[in-house]
């Protein structure tokens, strides 16, 4: 286990993290739609091909058929041309062991244009959902661990919707078993998961490409209704919810400045180091978010 701390790639948000984000654990970015979530996202996972010799993945949960433009932003900011694994391949197991075969993003609801609630599904519905995300668990399985296994060590989880309860969307119950069945379980306990029978076969190799768990960070981007950070400040937090269990909260929002609107950043949780209490103010340009300046 590693104990060097994962940067965000903004240098100014590390040191109100007292030194950036501890690898092992999960981060959730407050924030509504537009305020930068998907800019910061991209530079804390670019980061990583500086911090640990490979760029961070990206799996985007995005469901009703908007584009959260990740190619784009990637191009523009880092020219980084971001490796896309098509939803409905079925995984070719020979191929993971191929170091110049890596993909960055993944994108597993591609084209449903599904609303992200319970409520908003019937029950065959439910059922449809429930049968098709069963058929994507191998491909979102070996997404991770392939690139696990070839030195990723940071994930961004993107394209999470608001919702009254996390426990009536399917996005969360994705993240959970995401979360829960790859990025902190062992790695071969992972791919005894993937490759189920062909497991003892494969058993050298995958000792060979091992990797601790407890060195991957995770990012989750959490959009809100709410677009002032007065006003996430003062969300509460139920028992058992995503934010109960993040190590690392990062709260963004509009703040008023006299009769100007501009964009602030707080860190509000940061568990294992002191963290500044301050609220700063953020831009975002071509290249990403800028702190202060």
């Amino acid at each position: 286990m590693t104990t060097e701390r994962h940067t965000t790639g903004l240098p100014e948000l590390d040191q109100m993290l007292g030194g950036g984000l501890i690898p092992g654990t999960m981060t959730v970015v407050l924030g509504a739609t537009g305020i930068g979530k998907t800019q910061l996202g991209l530079q804390f996972a670019h980061a990583g091909k500086q911090q640990e010799g490979e760029t961070g993945i990206l799996f985007d949960l995005t469901s009703r058929g908007d584009a959260q433009n990740h190619a784009a932003y990637a191009e523009r900011m880092f020219e980084w041309d971001l490796r896309t694994r098509k939803p409905d391949a079925k995984p070719n197991l020979d191929q993971l062991w191929d170091p110049g075969i890596r993909d960055d993003y993944l994108h597993i609801f591609e084209r449903t244009g599904r609303k992200v609630t319970l409520d908003d599904l019937d029950r065959d519905e439910w059922q449809e959902w429930r049968v098709e995300f069963m058929k994507k668990i191998d491909q979102s399985i070996a997404f991770f661990y392939s690139n696990f296994a070839h030195g990723v060590r940071r994930c961004v989880i993107d394209g999470v919707e608001p919702v009254e309860r996390a426990s009536d969307s399917f996005q969360f119950h994705v993240f959970e078993y995401v979360y829960h069945q790859v990025l902190r379980k062992e790695h071969d306990w992972v791919a005894r998961d993937l490759f189920r029978s062909n497991f003892r076969e494969n058993e050298e190799r995958i000792q060979q490409h091992g990797y601790d768990e407890n060195d991957i960070s995770c990012m989750l981007m959490l959009t809100t209704h709410e677009t002032m950070l007065d006003d996430l400040l003062s969300r509460p937090i139920e028992t058992g919810d995503m934010l109960s269990n993040a190590n690392t909260i990062i709260v963004m929002g509009k703040i008023r400045d006299g009769m100007t609107m501009k964009r602030g950043l707080h860190v509000a949780k940061h568990r294992g180091s002191a963290c500044e209490e301050s609220i700063v103010e953020y831009k975002i340009n071509e290249g990403g978010l800028v702190i202060g300046g």
